[in-house]
Order: structure tokens, then C-alpha cells, then sequence
């Protein structure tokens, strides 16, 4: 977290907390001035203003009158009228405690949970508080969740070094490689491993599915001071100048392409898009080209549309091919 977002952080908590302590201090004090509760919860009159404007929009679900705090002021005096129930201790049905049980056993087995100690706290604190409430038992799993992720992850947590089988869908070619791991992550559903690959010198990441094979190494992880974490806030693909462009007519049925994938161009064409995207190599576009159908036509690269027609053309030799014949006995006879 930068220094910034960190500061930002730490405001929006001790507002939390003022916001909480507010409510309570005012129904014990109707028609108190402002001036003397901004001394005692030692802010300003301004901020104390500010916070009483956000009450306003503060309640209970529904959010309509009956359900928001209400507060009547007479000039620079506060008195509360209806404190939607902020004056009683929280408790929690069933229903809601497992609800929060659940939720917070999931995030602590979320991949790349930056504290996941204060997870783990507060859930002992809500299970230790709900008692019997919670003590069906529930097993939470991750979509995704495999064998071979919590081998990984289990991995990073003991900062090993691992060697790995992984497949290249890009390049359609398995290798092996010895990694040094960062952290564990989930991205839209799929787990990743982030860690410094000693054969390319550089952070990579890895997903968790195309591991074919993992050892863990009698040997620490070591990871070079230069290496950096991505970042990952617009997802795991970010497409450059420098990666191949590709350009692509395409129909009604394939619009959903630019709602799945980054484009940097879409454009009408009649009753067709063109669309331009960066991949991050042909073999990739070529496949995925494939894969879309008869609305699809590639415009740019030739090089792409060349391979894509080659790759076509074999598949319809291999369908037009008549079948071998068999003898009596059901044993294909070559020709």
C-alpha cells in the first residue's frame, strides 16, 4: 500500500470509529451544543458538521424515512431522534453468523490476502462469540481450489524454491524451470503463482492449472532485490506497443470480444465491427481465431490470416480423406 493510500486508509478507519462513538454520545446528551461535543470528541466544529451530514445517509437496510438516523437541530444545538438501532450491541441470528463465518473462512483462503492474520483473528473472535451458532461443520473451497494449489501455496508460505513443468499455451510448448515464489494470487477465478523465474531472470507469473509437474526444492527461495510484484488492478493481461497488433472483422454473434478482451480500436463496418487488439503472440491469435467460427475474418496481420487459412485447409483435407479399408477381420489394411 503506498504512503498515500495508506494515510487515506487510516482516515476512513478513525472516521469509522468517531462515526460509531457519535451516536451514542449524542443520545446521552439531547440538545447539546456543538461547539461543547466537538471539544469533548476533540475535532473541529467543521468536521463534527461533516460527520452529522454523513449520519444522514447512515441506517438500516431500505434506506427510506424510518430507516436512516434522524437528527432535529436548533441552532447550533444536536439532538438525536432516531438512532436505527446503532444504540444496542450488535447480535447476530444464525443465519448471519455463518454467514460471516463462511465469508471471512473464504477470504482467508483467498491467494494473495495481503494480512491474512487478521482474517484468521477476527474469525476466532466471531466463531468464539457465535459459540454453537457456527458449529456445523463447513468446509470452504475456492473455485479453482485443487490439490495443486494448496501444494503451492503451502510452498510460499515455507519460501521454497520449486521446480516446475509448465505449459505454454502461448507457445503451445511445455518447460521446465526453477522458480523462486512471491506470493500466491486469484484473478477473475483462476489462481496464479507469482514468483522470480530463474530461466528467464524476470518476475513471471504462472497459472496454477498449467503446472503440470511441481518439486519442492531442499533450498530457501532467493528473489533478486530487483524483483517487483505486478500489478495486477486491471488484470494479468496488459497488452504494449511492442506486443503483435491484430486487426479483425467481425459479426453480431463475436461483439462479445471487446466486452472480454482490450482493444484499442473498434470501428463500424457495415453491419460488421473492426476490431484491433494486441496478443501476445501469433500462435496464440491463430488459435484463437480458429476457435470464433465463420464470423471471423482476420484483415491484419497477412502474416495471421495466411497461417489461419493454412491451418483450415488441413483440417478440411483430413475430413475429405475416405477412410481406410478393413479386412473381414475389423484390422484397418494399409494402403
Amino acid at each position: 500500500m503506498t504512503r498515500p493510500a495508506a494515510r487515506a486508509g487510516r482516515a476512513s478507519a478513525d472516521r469509522l470509529a468517531r462515526l460509531l462513538n457519535l451516536v451514542p454520545y449524542l443520545l446521552a446528551r439531547p440538545g447539546i451544543e456543538i461547539a461543547e461535543a466537538a471539544g469533548d470528541l476533540g475535532v473541529t466544529e467543521r468536521q463534527l458538521r461533516e460527520d452529522l451530514e454523513l449520519l444522514w445517509v447512515c441506517g438500516l437496510p431500505g434506506y427510506g424515512p424510518g430507516d436512516l438516523i434522524d437528527m432535529a437541530f436548533d441552532g447550533d444545538r444536536v439532538t438525536i431522534t432516531y438512532d436505527a438501532g446503532i444504540d444496542r450491541p450488535l447480535r447476530l441470528t444464525p443465519d448471519e453468523a455463518l454467514a460471516l463465518v463462511v465469508a471471512l473462512r473464504m477470504l482467508a483462503e483467498t491467494p494473495g490476502v495481503a494480512n491474512r492474520e487478521a482474517v484468521e483473528r477476527a474469525l476466532a473472535k466471531i466463531e468464539n462469540a457465535a459459540g454453537d451458532l457456527v458449529g456445523a461443520p463447513v468446509e470452504v473451497r475456492l473455485p479453482g481450489e485443487t490439490r495443486r494449489v494448496q501444494e503451492l501455496r503451502a510452498a510460499v508460505e515455507r519460501r521454497r524454491a520449486l521446480r516446475i513443468t509448465y505449459y505454454t499455451a502461448a507457445r503451445d510448448e511445455s518447460t521446465e524451470r526453477i522458480i523462486d515464489p512471491l506470493r500466491m494470487l486469484m484473478v477473475d477465478g483462476r489462481a496464479y503463482v507469482e514468483a522470480w523465474c530463474r530461466r528467464a531472470e524476470a518476475v513471471r507469473l504462472f497459472r496454477a492449472d498449467r503446472i503440470d509437474a511441481v518439486t519442492e526444492l531442499d533450498e530457501p527461495a532467493v528473489v533478486p532485490p530487483q524483483a517487483r510484484p505486478h500489478d495486477l488492478s486491471d488484470g494479468v493481461f496488459r497488452p504494449s506497443p511492442d506486443l503483435p497488433l491484430i486487426t479483425l472483422r467481425i459479426g453480431r454473434g463475436e461483439r462479445w470480444i471487446t466486452e472480454y478482451y482490450p482493444c484499442e480500436r473498434v470501428a463500424a463496418d457495415g453491419e460488421h465491427w473492426l476490431v484491433s487488439l494486441r496478443v501476445t503472440d501469433l500462435g496464440w491469435a491463430r488459435r484463437f481465431v480458429l476457435g470464433l467460427g465463420p464470423d471471423v475474418t482476420v484483415v491484419a496481420p497477412v502474416e495471421l490470416a495466411e497461417q489461419v487459412r493454412a491451418q483450415a485447409v488441413a483440417a478440411l483435407d483430413g475430413y475429405a480423406t475416405p477412410p481406410r479399408p478393413a479386412d473381414p477381420a475389423g484390422v484397418t489394411v494399409t494402403q
